[in-house]
């Protein structure tokens, strides 16, 4: 039987081609989103993957979500891909404590949230590939961002952490941390502020969602068990360490 993924925030951005690769490549898949149900009907319809709307903050909710996604499919999940991530820009000197709370909670809350709902399963079918996404940000630090770049950066940490726990059990942790990609989001920068953050890339131009998602591919698949707690940069060269 195919190996079943969720990818939660896994139906816009990065996200969605991340549900799309995986589908593509022959795995089940099950896609969270928070809020924009429109587009999470169309992306459901298009692609034929099924979408479930629950809060990656509410440890309950995850859980509730969780035992729906094996009930519906009639399988546990064996890759769990912490996608879903939000920012709330500000300097510090001017950050809200909700501000930061909520970013906390919804980036890198959301990785124990769900890393603690399925790894009873992994452990007891002695297979898991969890892969947390984090952010060239949270390596590198970025002007306006404690917030986002702190919650980025506790994933890695965290990444880490979970590899060493999840080994014998032959469930991998990893990171992908992306640079600047081609989403919605990124494309929606002023045009000089643009031109500025390329003119720093290597490579010469953005990422690609599918770039993205190619790394997450190449992680979670079977054969790929002797890489845990590693991190994978996807920035065309930008951050280099």
């Amino acid at each position: 039987m195919s190996r079943l993924a969720l990818v939660t925030g896994g139906t816009r951005g990065i996200g969605e081609a991340i549900s799309v690769r995986l589908k593509t490549a022959g795995y089940l898949v099950a896609a969270n989103y928070a809020s924009n149900d429109a587009k999470a009907r169309d992306f459901s319809k298009e692609f034929d993957i099924p979408v479930y709307k629950f809060d990656v903050a509410d440890f309950d909710a995850c859980k509730t979500a969780i035992e729906s996604i094996r009930t519906d499919f009639g399988h546990d999940i064996d890759i769990l891909i912490n996608n879903a991530g939000i920012t709330r820009d500000n300097t510090i000197h001017n950050m809200t404590p909700e501000c930061w709370h909520k970013v906390m909670e919804t980036n890198l809350g959301s990785c124990f949230n769900l890393s603690r709902n399925v790894i009873g399963t992994m452990r007891a079918n002695n297979f898991g590939r969890i892969v947390n996404i984090g952010s060239i940000n949270g390596q590198a630090g970025q002007y306006g961002q404690v917030n986002y770049a702190a919650s980025k950066s506790g994933i890695h940490g965290f990444t880490k952490a979970l590899a060493q726990e999840g080994a014998r059990h032959n469930i991998t942790a990893n990171a992908i941390a992306p640079g600047y990609i081609a989403t919605d989001m990124v494309r929606a920068v002023p045009e000089r502020v643009l031109e500025k953050i390329v003119a720093k890339i290597p490579v010469g131009r953005l990422g690609s969602a599918d770039e993205v998602a190619r790394g997450v591919e190449f992680l979670v698949a079977d054969d790929a068990g002797f890489i845990t707690g590693s991190t994978l940069s996807i920035n065309g060269g930008q951050h280099m360490y």
